[in-house]
């Protein structure tokens, strides 16, 4: 992407518009919403709850993401171009980016995350992004669950009739007019731990369930 279209998108009108046309080609979706209702009770009656999904999958759920936002949830956006782009994008939907990665700015981007899930208590975050490895779950989501006592709920898109990226998560868009599907898993609590060794084993736990629905 050029500076000068680069410059464009990222402008407010520019960002708008990208913004209404993603809405308008996601209402083309025929979307089916699964397994939501546990968690939506969980956080209704006073819980906390950090929705995962992988890079590869998180396009197909922005639109239905909207619904959420009289809960003023968060989310962990990198510094990167591209993540200026999906940071409009998100606070259009009613989402607050933090800005920061594992890459950069990690550290203080995750002590944020940290202080508005637990003033809003609902909270989003991409597990293997901004640049993978893909299907590798990072510390962050792990960490944020045990500092604020989060419910973790992975969640998960697939699509009929889609267009996979010859990116390193294969990142993949749905086509106009198929059936998505985005559907909810069982919430999971990490109990805080001491050690490093138990530390992993959650962080594995986390991830082996979330592997089985990525395709690579």
């Amino acid at each position: 992407m050029g500076i000068r279209s680069y410059r464009l998108i990222t402008s407010g009108p520019g960002l708008s518009f990208l913004y209404r046309f993603i809405r308008a080609y996601s209402w083309t979706f025929r979307l089916t919403v699964e397994n939501e209702q546990p968690w939506m009770d969980y956080l209704k009656s006073g819980g906390s709850v950090l929705l995962c999904t992988w890079h590869q999958q998180f396009f197909s759920a922005i639109r239905y993401f909207r619904h959420y936002r009289e809960f003023d949830p968060s989310l962990m956006i990198s510094q990167s171009k591209d993540g200026e782009i999906i940071a409009g994008i998100a606070e259009r939907s009613g989402w607050r980016t933090v800005r920061g990665s594992s890459s950069k700015d990690g550290a203080k981007a995750l002590k944020e995350m940290i202080r508005q899930l637990r003033v809003s208590r609902l909270a989003g975050h991409i597990v293997d992004g901004p640049l993978g490895p893909a299907g590798i779950v990072k510390a962050g989501a792990i960490r944020m669950a045990h500092l604020t006592g989060a419910a973790v709920v992975p969640f998960y898109t697939a699509a009929d009739r889609a267009w996979y990226f010859n990116s390193w998560d294969k990142f993949f868009l749905p086509k106009p007019f198929s059936k998505v599907t985005l559907r909810f898993g069982d919430i999971m609590k990490f109990e805080r731990v001491k050690d490093d060794e138990s530390f992993e084993r959650q962080r594995r736990h986390l991830e082996d369930a979330m592997r089985q629905f990525l395709i690579l």
